[in-house]
């Protein structure tokens, strides 16, 4: 029987381990992942984090800005939790060996980030996420109690009377199903940027998390929004780092004119804007995207509509120093150098504002379920995530998680041992089943997962409208029917990629129905979600989480939880005062 059993080996998964080992050494931890740990996708992070360390930069600033930037959705007791621990968790970080980049006289460099008015995001270079999960994982092993299932996939949990009691996984290098029984488990997988068709996310990011706790009974919050990030490669959807446009960056149309100075962008009035557009919200400068290629002032490429980055101005020792592995991914993905050639880019998916229901220690509930990072939504990223608040939110509330697992482990040692035999067995057999029922002439996964992809992109995209999502519910519906009888060529048991890939579609098209449903129900403007049938901001009527619950029919069920409000009434959203 494990104590603690984390699903997921990130940042919030290892963060939460390192919490529970701390908490009680005497309990036993064990840590899930479908990719051995150092390459989830946590890695991929280039900008930095948030906290509070500069000179005139107070905690209250941190929190306003983040809440602000999140259009007035953000729970604010978490953001004050969060805004406050922030910075305990990178000084951490940095007793554990994560090399953060050093101004000349010692102090931890940090450098400007979209919609915040103080330079607070601490970054390793533009690798952050690289060295910080570098320095998690390397952690984690001083700590002989935390047990690693590498390459193991969770296709369900188990649940009985109310309360979880493990999970069941896949082994996928042998195809072994077990049924691993747990006293508490910490959902960690990451966000689910692969129901759409083009995104920054790796290809694990596949709601796991999100579909688990759905399908258990635990409610997802704040579905429908989902952030573009203003600057992604056209071909791949590998992220240019806001860091790039921190650093000095401009955004150009195709006549070369630095066209956000022609938009809303939320700053006051007294703020210069040629100094600071550029680092405007991710919302509001992807919607500023779609209103240039409106205008026909974008450029057209065989793969789609882009602006260009220009950062040659900055010069080449500055990139090399501040921003090397920009320049790393231009050369080996656009053979092109940013030190004398324009970047090409536009917006690409790239983060859940949404997902797993939690208080603010990462509860859910469910009794003894926990979620944490961009699987969860305690709420502090509201209807838009500023830059630079992920990594010090996965840092923060998966320690939160971890120390609550372990007191939650510590108080309920009883077991359900039949509840984990009866239903790991229950899905040895379902899986069984979808590899000898897969033969034949049914759809294939590819072209499921394609048409899923297609149709989020059409109707919960930058900007939607209320027909073209009602039909989306109707055409999810249908791809979820179809996918029953998906196509399974593979029946081995060895690395069959291809029955993952099966499982990860149902939990995209979970995912997805929940991203429909939700952006349906929230008639108003707010954020990343955009109706152009309802342009306004309501805070009359939707000053409230969306909560969407898996009815017994298996659709979305959609209903209002209100906003945590504590020192800040709903107002414009500004940035960029100083």
């Amino acid at each position: 029987m494990i104590d603690v059993l984390i699903v997921g080996g990130g940042g919030a998964g290892l963060r939460a381990a390192i919490a529970v080992a701390e908490t009680d050494p005497s309990l036993t931890v064990a840590v899930v992942s479908k990719v051995y740990p150092m390459r989830s996708h946590t890695v991929s992070a280039e900008g930095g984090a948030a906290a509070v360390i500069g000179i005139g930069d107070t905690l209250d600033e941190h929190a306003y800005d983040t809440i602000s930037g999140g259009d007035w959705l953000c729970d604010q007791d978490a953001v004050e939790a969060f805004v406050a621990e922030a910075p305990r968790e990178l000084i951490r970080l940095e007793h554990w060996g994560c090399p953060w980049s050093r101004e000349s006289d010692g102090r931890v460099a940090v450098r400007p980030f979209g919609g915040m008015k103080r330079m607070r995001t601490w970054y390793a270079a533009d690798k952050t996420g690289f060295h910080l999960l570098h320095t998690l994982f390397q952690t984690t092993l001083k700590y002989q109690e935390i047990i690693r299932y590498d390459e193991w996939y969770v296709t369900q949990l188990i649940v009985d009377d109310g309360r979880v009691h493990g999970v069941v996984a896949i082994e996928i290098r042998t195809g072994r199903v077990e049924a691993i029984a747990a006293r508490t488990v910490i959902l960690a997988t990451g966000g689910c940027g692969r129901v759409f068709p083009f995104t920054t996310n790796a290809a694990i990011k596949t709601g796991d998390g999100m579909s688990l706790a759905y399908r258990a009974g635990a409610p997802l919050k704040d579905m429908e929004f989902v952030q573009y990030h203003p600057t992604g490669l056209p071909f791949t959807g590998i992220l240019i780092t806001e860091a790039a446009r921190a650093e000095g960056g401009w955004l150009i149309n195709k006549d070369g004119y630095r066209y956000l100075q022609d938009y809303d962008l939320g700053q006051p009035t007294d703020t210069p804007k040629l100094r600071s557009m550029e680092l405007g919200p991710r919302d509001r400068l992807s919607q500023a995207f779609v209103a240039e290629q409106n205008k026909g002032r974008t450029v057209e490429t065989p793969y789609g509509p882009v602006v260009y980055l220009d950062l040659r101005h900055l010069g080449e020792a500055k990139i090399d120093m501040r921003i090397p592995f920009v320049r790393e991914l231009c050369r080996s993905y656009q053979n092109l150098d940013p030190a004398t050639d324009l970047i090409p880019v536009r917006p690409v998916v790239h983060y859940m504002m949404g997902g797993v229901h939690t208080d603010l220690d990462g509860a859910t509930p469910i009794a003894g379920l926990y979620a944490a990072g961009e699987t969860a939504c305690v709420s502090i990223n509201g209807a838009n995530r500023l830059g630079s608040n992920s990594l010090p939110e996965i840092l923060v509330f998966g320690a939160r998680a971890g120390a609550a697992a372990a007191g939650f482990a510590r108080s309920h040692q009883g077991g359900q041992a039949s509840a984990v035999r009866s239903q790991g067995e229950d899905e040895r057999r379902r899986l069984r089943r979808v590899l000898d029922d897969g033969r034949g002439t049914g759809p294939r996964i590819a072209d499921l997962r394609e048409e899923m992809q297609q149709t989020l992109e059409g109707a919960a995209g930058i900007y939607r409208t209320g027909d073209p999502l009602a039909k989306a519910v109707e055409t999810l519906a249908s791809l979820r029917e179809r996918a029953v009888d998906a196509r399974v060529d593979d029946h081995s048991a060895t690395f069959n990629t291809e029955l993952i890939s099966l499982i990860e579609l149902h939990a995209m098209l979970d995912v997805a129905e929940t991203v429909v449903a939700c952006a349906l129900n929230r008639t108003e403007s707010r954020g990343a979600h955009q109706r152009l049938d309802f342009p306004a901001r309501d805070d009359a009527g939707f000053l409230a989480h969306s909560l969407v619950h898996r009815a017994p029919s298996g659709v979305p069920s959609v209903g209002l939880l209100p906003v945590t409000l504590t020192r800040w009434p709903p107002g414009e959203r500004v940035y960029g005062r100083d």
